[in-house]
C-alpha cells in the first residue's frame, strides 16, 4: 500500500491538494475490501469503525484512487450505484453479471487473454487496458420460472 499512497500523495501535491486523514482512512479501508463495493458500502464500513468521513469526501476521493490505479469501476446492474474493486496487488480478471439477480462472477481464462493479444497484434493495436463483462443469467435465475 505504501507505493499506492506515495502515488496518491504525489498526484494530490501536483494539483495543490492534501492527503488528509480522511483520504488516508478511505484508502486504507478500500484496500481492506476484497469484494465489489459502492460508496454506501464504504461509508457504512467507515462509520461502523467510528471513522467520520462525509459521503462527499468519498465521492471526491474514489476518482483519485481510480486515476492512480488503486481501484477500478466494477460491473454493476444498470441503475445501481457504481461499484468498485481494488486492483493493487490483484491479477487481472473478467466478470459475468446476472442481469436478473445482479450476482457477479469473477473469472480468468488464459485462452481469452491470448486471443485478445492475437487480435491486437493483427490490427497493430497497442492495448493499455481492457475489461470484459459478460451479461446474462446465472444458473439459479435460469431455473426459476421466467429466467
Amino acid at each position: 500500500m505504501d507505493a499506492i499512497e506515495y502515488r496518491i500523495r504525489k498526484s494530490l501535491r501536483r494539483s495543490g491538494k492534501k492527503f488528509t486523514a480522511e483520504r488516508q482512512a478511505i484508502l486504507k479501508e478500500v484496500m481492506s475490501i476484497h469484494t465489489h463495493f459502492d460508496v454506501e458500502d464504504l461509508f457504512g464500513r467507515l462509520r461502523h469503525k467510528g471513522i467520520r468521513v462525509s459521503r462527499a469526501t468519498i465521492y471526491r476521493t474514489l476518482p483519485l484512487l481510480v486515476e492512480n490505479k488503486a481501484i477500478k469501476e466494477a460491473p454493476h446492474q444498470q441503475g445501481d450505484f457504481v461499484k468498485y474493486e481494488h486492483i493493487a496487488g490483484h491479477t487481472h480478471h473478467d466478470h459475468m453479471v446476472c442481469i436478473k439477480c445482479g450476482k457477479t462472477y469473477e473469472f480468468k481464462d488464459e485462452q481469452i487473454e491470448k486471443l485478445q493479444d492475437v487480435i491486437c497484434r493483427r490490427y497493430r493495436f497497442k492495448p493499455v487496458d481492457h475489461h470484459m463483462d459478460i451479461r446474462g443469467y446465472c444458473h439459479k435465475c435460469r431455473t426459476i420460472k421466467g429466467g
